[in-house]
């Protein structure tokens, strides 16, 4: 089976027909789906999603954009949170300097807590980065050197010089949509370079939608098409594909094999 390691079923595009997303991506053979949470006044949404649906589990954070409003100091939140059966990550977190809706400084600080709490926790975080590849290399080394901790750098289309530092570091890269756009031929030339064993297939729906969607809402249905690009970008069967990165995925989110009783 396909699974999409990254998608959020409680936005508006997606959240008014949850049952319909979820039952179209199983008959398109994605079996498994991971939900992200973006705000932690969102939690309790995003993990009644989780109790109605076998086959989802949640990853539970606070995004970029929403650090100055939905922020915290501390780990307990996500720690507490974390203890969910369904909770099989921390975040999505990281920098966004293309938006920048809230202050640098304060990005960079519910980051680090972000990455503390997946250590306490021994879950892995789900890292977002735009326009910040400077500044996210740099707090991947430190907080590396600080303490291990495993992860993704999700709907990765960033320089070739971050991909490979991820992957140095131990972290693995969510591959999504935008590896089917036809402007995309950098990253693709990056993509196939970087090794299987470390890339997962994500959809980031309801955005990024591949073609022959663009323009209408994503859906993790769709993870087979980024699949068929990312096969023809590396000149691998889909097969190969799918194997690996489901493998992969169950990997990095090693507490998302046990969540048969969440349904």
């Amino acid at each position: 089976m396909f699974v999409d390691s990254h998608c959020h079923l409680d936005y508006p595009g997606l959240a008014e027909r949850e049952a319909e997303v979820v039952e179209r991506a199983s008959n398109a053979g994605v079996g498994f789906l991971q939900t992200i949470c973006t705000k932690l006044s969102a939690a309790d949404d995003v993990l009644a999603i989780t109790d109605r649906h076998a086959n989802v589990s949640a990853a539970i954070g606070v995004h970029p954009h929403h650090a100055a409003t939905d922020g915290f100091t501390g780990t307990e939140s996500l720690e507490a949170v974390a203890t969910h059966p369904c909770v099989t990550a921390i975040g999505e977190t990281g920098l966004d300097y293309h938006y920048e809706h809230s202050p640098r400084d304060v990005q960079m600080r519910l980051f680090r807590t972000h990455i503390a709490a997946a250590r306490e926790t021994g879950l892995p975080v789900i890292i977002h980065t735009r326009d910040a590849d400077a500044d996210m290399a740099a707090v991947l080394h430190e907080e590396m050197t600080a303490g291990p901790f495993t992860g993704v750098v999700h709907c990765f289309s960033s320089s070739r010089a971050l991909g490979e530092c991820a992957v140095e570091l131990g972290l693995h890269l969510g591959i999504g949509g935008i590896l089917t756009f036809k402007r995309s031929d950098d990253l693709r030339a990056i993509v196939r370079d970087l090794p299987l064993d470390r890339l997962l297939l994500e959809t980031d729906a309801p955005y990024l939608a591949p073609p022959p969607h663009r323009g209408r809402a994503n859906e993790p249905a769709y993870v087979p098409l980024v699949a068929e690009m990312l096969a023809a970008t590396r000149g691998e069967p889909v097969s190969v594909i799918e194997e690996a990165t489901t493998t992969n995925f169950f990997r990095v989110f090693p507490k998302a094999t046990s969540l048969a009783p969440c349904g």
